[in-house]
C-alpha cells in the first residue's frame, strides 16, 4: 500500500507504535455485531459487551428456538437499560441452508480414504457411515468429483472438526462420498457446504417468514440479515414480505453473500439491499484462497461508492478458544477497516467462545487504531467523483459539511434527522472514520434501541 493511502506521520518514528494510545471520547466508529448464543446470554456478559463496543446484537435463527432468543433478548434489554448503551437487533434468517442432522449428538468420528453416505431420509441414525441431511435435492445438484464440505456451526475451519468430501456416486436420492482428511464431527449441528453448486431452495424459507412475523414483529427488529441472498429479487421478495408487518416496513435488509450465485449478481443486490454482509466462511470455501481478498476489496469498495454498509464476517476465529487473534487475524481486521467496511460481525467467537467481552474489546481497539490512520481526505475525492455533477441537494450539503469537517478537524458532525437520509448521505462521502456522527432521530416505542438507521 503506497503510503498516501494513509495518514502517518512523516518521519515515523517506529518507537511512537509502542506509546499507548490515547484516549478518546468517541469509541471506534467500525460497527461491532455480536452474535448472542450460549456463551453470551447472560446479563453480565451482555453488558460486558455493550461496554466493551457491541452495538448490535445478532440474534441466529439458523439454530435455537424463539423461547431461547426471547430469553436472550430480554437479557439484553436489561443490560441495555443498566450500561445506558444503545444496541440495535439484527435478525439472521436460516435460509436455504443444507444441514447434517445428528439427533443423538453423539461425537461422530470420519476416517481419510473411507466413504460415507449422505441420505435425505432424516428417520435414519447419524454414523461414521451415514449422515442425514435436511434436503431431498442433493442427489441431483452434485456431479462425480464435486467437493463438499461439513463443518461444525459456525465452524473454525480447524481441519479436526470438519471434513472435505468428493462426490462419488450417486445412488438414487443418496450421494456416497469419499472423506478427504480425518475429523471428529461434534455437537448437534453441522452445515453442510456445496462448492458451486446451485441449491433449489427459497432463500426466505417458510420456517424464516413464521420466525419474522412472530418473533421480528414482536421485538420490532431492526436489521433483516438475509442469508444466502442469490438474486436482487430475494431482496424485493423479503422487503415485499417486511412491507405487510406493520412496524418492520422500516427494518434494513442487509443481503448476505455466502456462494458464488450471489457474487455474480452482486451489482443487482446491491441496488437493491440496503447493506451488504461478506459472508467470507462460505464463499471462502467457493473461491481460490488467492481471490478472497480480491472479492473483498472489490465488493466493500462498491458499497462505499453508492453509500451502502459493508458488513465483514470470520475475522478472529482463534478468539473462540484463545484470549488473543493471532497475528493475521488483528491484521485482518484493521485491513477491513483500512478497506472501508463499516462493521464487523462476530460470529462462533461470542455465540460459543470463551472470551466474548475480549473479543469485542479487542476487535473494537484494533478498528480504532486503523480508524486513526484513515485517509479520509483520499477516500472523500474519490466518492465525490464517483458521484459526479450534477449532485441531489442532499449530496451537495453533504459534502460540504463533510469537506468543512475535513478541512477544521472537527470531532463530530451533528445531523438532525427523522428518516436516517440527511445522516446516510454524510456517511457516503464520509466513511465514518474521519468524525462521529450525532444523529436526533424519534425513538421506538419500548424498542431496545432508537431508530438505527444510522448504526453503520
Amino acid at each position: 500500500m503506497n503510503s498516501n493511502h494513509l495518514l502517518l506521520e512523516e518521519p515515523m518514528r517506529m518507537a511512537s507504535i509502542l506509546e499507548p494510545s490515547k484516549p478518546t471520547f468517541f469509541p471506534a466508529m467500525t460497527k461491532i455485531v455480536g452474535t448472542l448464543g450460549p456463551k453470551s446470554r447472560s446479563v453480565e456478559i451482555i453488558s460486558g459487551c455493550l461496554k466493551a463496543g457491541m452495538s448490535v446484537a445478532r440474534f441466529d435463527f439458523s439454530w435455537g428456538d424463539t423461547e431461547f432468543h426471547q430469553e436472550t433478548l430480554e437479557n439484553l434489554k436489561i443490560a441495555v437499560k443498566s450500561t445506558k448503551k444503545l444496541c440495535a437487533i439484527m435478525l439472521d434468517t436460516g435460509g436455504p441452508e443444507l444441514q447434517v442432522v445428528n439427533r443423538t449428538e453423539h461425537p461422530i468420528s470420519l476416517e481419510e480414504d473411507t466413504k460415507v453416505v449422505l441420505t435425505p431420509d432424516q428417520d435414519k441414525q447419524a454414523t461414521s457411515n451415514l449422515l442425514p441431511i435436511n434436503f431431498h435435492g442433493l442427489s441431483k445438484a452434485v456431479k462425480k468429483g464435486d467437493t463438499i464440505f461439513i463443518g461444525q456451526y459456525l465452524f473454525t475451519g480447524n481441519e479436526t472438526t470438519s471434513v472435505w468430501l468428493e462426490v462419488d456416486e450417486l445412488s438414487g436420492e443418496d450421494v456416497v462420498c469419499l472423506i478427504k482428511n480425518s475429523a471428529t464431527l461434534s455437537g448437534p449441528l453441522y452445515t453442510l457446504h456445496v462448492s458451486q453448486i446451485r441449491i433449489d431452495m427459497p432463500t426466505l424459507t417458510d420456517k424464516d417468514k413464521e420466525v419474522i412475523s412472530t418473533w421480528g414483529v414482536r421485538n420490532n427488529i431492526d436489521f433483516l440479515s438475509l442469508s444466502y441472498t442469490r438474486h436482487a429479487e430475494d431482496v424485493r421478495h423479503a422487503r415485499d414480505f417486511l412491507s405487510k408487518l406493520g412496524d418492520l416496513n422500516q427494518t434494513q435488509i442487509l443481503a448476505k453473500i455466502e456462494n458464488i450465485e450471489g457474487l455474480t449478481h452482486f451489482d443487482e443486490i446491491l441496488q437493491e439491499a440496503d447493506g451488504i454482509i461478506l459472508s467470507r466462511g462460505n464463499l471462502g470455501i467457493d473461491l481460490p484462497p488467492e481471490k478472497v481478498f480480491l472479492f473483498q476489496k472489490a465488493a466493500v469498495y462498491k458499497c462505499n461508492m453508492v453509500g451502502k454498509p459493508a458488513v465483514v464476517t470470520r475475522v478472529v476465529d482463534s478468539m473462540t478458544d484463545n484470549l488473543r487473534p493471532t497475528r493475521a487475524e488483528a491484521t485482518d481486521v484493521a485491513n477491513a477497516v483500512l478497506d472501508g467496511s463499516d462493521a464487523i460481525i462476530l460470529g462462533a467467537e461470542t455465540l460459543r467462545g470463551l472470551y466474548p467481552v475480549e473479543t469485542v474489546s479487542t476487535v473494537g481497539k484494533i478498528c480504532a487504531e486503523a480508524e486513526k490512520v484513515f485517509n479520509q481526505d483520499l477516500y472523500f475525492k474519490k466518492t465525490v467523483k464517483y458521484v459526479g455533477e450534477p449532485m441531489t441537494h442532499l449530496e451537495s450539503i453533504a459534502s460540504s459539511a463533510v469537506r468543512a469537517a475535513i478541512k477544521v478537524k472537527a470531532s463530530a458532525i451533528i445531523c438532525f434527522t427523522s428518516s436516517g437520509r440527511a445522516a446516510r448521505a454524510d456517511c457516503k462521502v464520509q466513511a465514518n472514520h474521519a468524525c462521529d456522527f450525532c444523529c436526533y432521530p424519534s425513538a421506538k416505542d419500548k424498542s431496545t434501541a432508537v431508530d438505527f438507521l444510522w448504526c453503520f
